[in-house]
């Protein structure tokens, strides 16, 4: 497809658990100091200031379609929700939303920002237009082994965002340009998209597999400049 435009950005995210009222707005939520960069970066862009301050955190988790890189970069987070529920709340992790109907209101969302490097890589026509496709990748470390690889994407499935289960193969192994590679080809054949007028269905899914190694790239840049640093 021509006349379109990628996007990648890259961080490691320090801090702790982060609670947030379902009640609270997404603009709320993007002007908090706790704010992390890989949320502020989709809670931005095609995603416009009168959105954010009328949907509240409830509606929008509940209706992925209203801000699906948001959604994408929580459920690779891991994020989770607490739920209203009888005789005492529950806390769920936030992809059960993707596959049932929970029962009880959402009262609370928890998103955990500690020892995480995250990448984030879009395609879209241009800057300022929904992304075509986009993938957020983020990678917990134990020494030079993966202890857990979540990538979550939109444009890719039928439903607004999805979370991949190729990351998985991370797991126990080094992160390098090989491994790379095989998950993201893992992860077009895992896709299954819809084609519309911005992109048939076989493009979605071999942009699957460019954002999703642009993402996962960033995160093993991260982790390169962190050892050289070390060294130094």
């Amino acid at each position: 497809m021509e006349n379109t435009e990628t996007t990648t950005a890259s961080s490691k995210s320090n801090g702790c658990m982060w609670p947030v009222d379902a009640d609270a707005t997404l603009q709320t939520m993007l002007d908090s100091e706790a704010c992390v960069p890989l949320l502020r970066q989709t809670l931005t862009g095609a995603l416009t200031w009168h959105v954010r301050n009328r949907r509240p955190l409830r509606r929008a988790l509940a209706s992925p379609g209203i801000a699906p890189q948001w959604m994408a970069a929580l459920l690779a987070l891991g994020a989770s929700v607490t739920v209203e529920r009888e005789p005492e709340p529950e806390q769920i992790p936030l992809e059960t939303l993707l596959h049932e109907r929970i029962e009880g209101e959402i009262i609370a969302l928890h998103v955990r920002t500690e020892g995480i490097r995250w990448g984030y890589a879009q395609v879209a026509r241009t800057p300022v237009d929904d992304p075509i496709v986009a993938a957020v990748a983020c990678v917990e470390m134990q020494g030079d082994q993966v202890h857990d690889a979540r990538i979550a994407l939109t444009g890719a499935w039928s439903r607004p965002v999805g979370l991949a289960t190729a990351p998985g193969r991370l797991t126990g192994g080094p992160l390098d340009e090989e491994q790379i590679q095989a998950v993201a080809m893992a992860v077009e054949e895992e896709v299954s998209p819809k084609g519309d007028f911005r992109g048939s269905a076989e493009y979605r899914r071999a942009m699957a597999r460019v954002m999703t190694r642009r993402a996962l790239e960033q995160c093993l840049q991260d982790r390169l400049q962190d050892s050289l640093q070390e060294e130094v």
